[in-house]
């Protein structure tokens, strides 16, 4: 049987791409430059071709190393569940929970989320990460993450998932806003006053499916990094937004009279929903997690 890469050279590969600076990726790999090279130009003894262009000034892949290192994402990921599993059948409900969760649902169910797993999963040590779609799925599929929180229509390219809640957005406007305080449905909206947040926010996505905008490429309407950014830019009347009603079931509006809410005919929904790849063995950590988001978004 031919020799087979390692995991650990397939893990210095990895990290060269995510880092493509030799010194900084032994670092993150805790091991000399030296060792980390060797490695990688054993895998590439072991593959027959170059992963890695070097000189002086760049790092960078070749196709072959992009194709690699999607393949050892995979396997390393699969290692780490391999590892779990033998942990989850001798002491299941143990051990650390990477999860993650993305920010338009993080701030509204932590605190409920918090007490319900220390009473239900005593156990478990619950690590929390908040980020955007994109960046905590791609942590999941890498096995940087256990778990992750967010909100569909969203690609989770077959991952394994559990429909939480579904939320209808509704309208926030400021009560001197005499469009929005006669409007029924998104018809009666102008929608260049419409306010969403940043590029990368599944929420963005979720407004802009409804909203007939025109060209989004050329679109220049104002935009906020956070909710509490766009609640402040609805109160000093710049305009309306649509916001899930999980935001406003924790007052993010409440110190802000002269801010209205109201359900409208044809607005956009969303799904909460628990996600983790199919190869997990945290099965058990997984239902238990989505009852307790089940009920708390209830």
């Amino acid at each position: 049987m031919a020799a087979l890469p390692s995991l650990r050279q397939l893990s210095y590969l990895v990290t060269l791409s995510e880092t493509l600076h030799f010194t900084e990726a032994a670092r993150r790999s805790f091991v000399t430059q030296s060792t980390l090279s060797g490695g990688i130009m054993e895998l590439e003894r072991l593959l027959g071709g170059v992963l890695v262009e070097r000189d002086r000034q760049n790092v960078r892949l070749t196709p072959l190393g992009e194709q690699v290192v999607a393949r050892a994402r995979v396997l390393l990921a699969d290692a780490q569940d391999l590892m779990r599993l033998s942990r989850e059948m001798s002491e299941p409900l143990t051990g650390d929970l990477h999860l993650g969760i993305i920010p338009t649902i993080a701030p509204f169910i932590l605190t409920q989320l918090l007490d319900e797993v220390h009473r239900q999963l005593p156990k478990i040590q619950l690590h929390l990460h908040e980020a955007q779609s994109e960046k905590i799925v791609e942590k999941l599929e890498h096995g940087n993450l256990d778990m992750i929180v967010l909100a569909l229509p969203f690609e989770t390219r077959g991952l394994k998932t559990a429909e939480i809640a579904k939320e209808e957005l509704v309208l926030v406007y400021n009560k001197a806003d005499q469009q929005c305080v006669r409007a029924q449905s998104l018809d009666d909206l102008e929608m260049s006053r419409l306010m969403l947040l940043e590029e990368g926010h599944c929420l963005r996505d979720h407004v802009l499916s409804a909203c007939p905008i025109g060209e989004r490429k050329n679109d220049h309407r104002l935009k906020a990094s956070s909710l509490p950014t766009l609640i402040e830019m609805v109160s000093s009347n710049l305009g309306y937004t649509l916001l899930p009603k999980i935001a406003l079931q924790k007052h993010i509006v409440q110190y802000h009279p002269n801010i209205e809410v109201k359900q409208i005919h044809d607005a956009p929904t969303r799904t909460v929903a628990l996600v983790t790849r199919k190869s997990t063995p945290l099965h058990n950590e997984f239902d238990v997690l989505a009852n307790i988001l089940q009920k708390i978004t209830a």
